[in-house]
């Protein structure tokens, strides 16, 4: 245990979730004012006045310590990627004496401008910097405490999101693939160039498959990794088949890996492949205000029908699609007559880097 905690504390904390977040973000800022105003607040209250409430003594200690966050926070930032490259113990340290120095530098100011008036010079107080430091010492442990089990919740949250998309992607597999070999095996005899074809474009579907989980690719690559999958189809189904892409998106708009293909072979085993005559799929792609809209129309068997895989491959989707966008992502799917819809929605923006496809 001993060996352990010192093989950490000496060894660098680098990567992006290094235990001290950057204070130098608006967000970082304004929490750390808050606090530090909250603990004012509390300090003030605490000390009985005969007069009511001391708005004179709250004006003092707010600046008196806002100065010493605000500066602390600054320092901070701007050391951060030095500390990164050090021993986790060297960046716990500097922590310490960036507060506490600022603490005990602002109060020898303090005291020399409210008490002496600035003449003379500056007056060392040991009792009152004693309490000072120590207030500042607790402080610092508490919200490094804090910043640390922060940092492990990420980390857990972000372990827990990834096995989570390696559930719903391995579900995903199955689907396109036995249906690929199917359309191989039949091919290999009739048409070798066709199946050596198809055998290709399912090289690209496996290696999209095996790829980082959760991997955040392009709309260009899922276009062309779908592209592939309706060729290895179309050499099942011939003419059955009947594929209409309207609009576009800019090549480089993101998109999660393996989005649209479900949704067409959810339309191909549903809608088309029941039916003798086929049918036609119509891919719709444009994007409103930030938003990346993808509409999937296909024609489909006259009678109406419910079949438990399709509501699988709606549901992957779907659940992949929250976990990496939130509840901005929605995935919808009805029936009009004889053609079924499935309209995919989410936000254009990058996701956690732990979700980023590694290149």
């Amino acid at each position: 245990m001993k060996n352990g905690l010192w093989t950490l504390l000496a060894q660098p904390y680098s990567g992006e979730d290094f235990f001290l977040p950057d204070l130098c973000s608006s967000v970082a800022v304004f929490t750390l004012v808050v606090l530090a105003e909250l603990l004012v607040l509390t300090w003030v209250l605490a000390v009985p006045s005969a007069g009511g409430f001391d708005w004179l003594s709250l004006a003092m200690a707010s600046l008196f310590v806002q100065w010493i966050v605000l500066l602390s926070a600054a320092l901070l930032c701007r050391l951060r990627g030095w500390m990164q490259r050090r021993a986790l113990w060297t960046a716990i340290a500097v922590c310490f004496v960036v507060v506490i120095g600022l603490t005990l530098t602002f109060t020898v100011l303090a005291d020399w401008v409210l008490e002496q008036g600035m003449l003379g010079q500056p007056r060392l107080e040991a009792e009152q910097m004693l309490r000072h430091g120590l207030i500042a010492l607790i402080m610092t442990g508490l919200l490094l405490r804090y910043f640390y089990l922060q940092q492990q919740w990420q980390r857990q949250h972000d372990a827990e999101l990834k096995a989570r998309l390696q559930s719903l992607q391995s579900r995903i597999q199955p689907h396109f693939l036995f249906n690929s070999l199917n359309s191989i095996v039949s091919l290999i005899g009739s048409d070798p160039a066709k199946a050596e074809s198809a055998v290709l474009d399912l090289s690209d579907l496996f290696r999209a498959n095996l790829s980082e989980v959760g991997g955040v690719a392009t709309w260009a690559e899922e276009r062309h990794l779908c592209e592939g999958y309706l060729r290895i189809e179309h050499y099942r189904l011939g003419e059955r088949l009947r594929v209409e892409w309207q609009g576009e998106l800019p090549a480089a708009t993101p998109m999660p890996l393996l989005t649209l293909q479900p949704l067409l072979e959810n339309a191909i085993l549903h809608g088309l492949q029941p039916s003798l005559e086929g049918g036609d799929i119509r891919i719709v792609a444009a994007m409103n205000q930030g938003m990346v809209e993808l509409l999937v129309s296909n024609s489909c068997p006259p009678q109406e029908t419910s079949h438990q895989g399709s509501r699988m491959a709606l549901d992957n989707v779907r659940a992949r699609m929250n976990v990496l966008f939130g509840p901005q992502a929605r995935l919808e799917a009805w029936r009009d007559r004889e053609r079924f819809f499935s309209r995919l929605v989410y936000p254009v923006k990058q996701t956690s880097s732990i979700l980023q496809r590694s290149h």
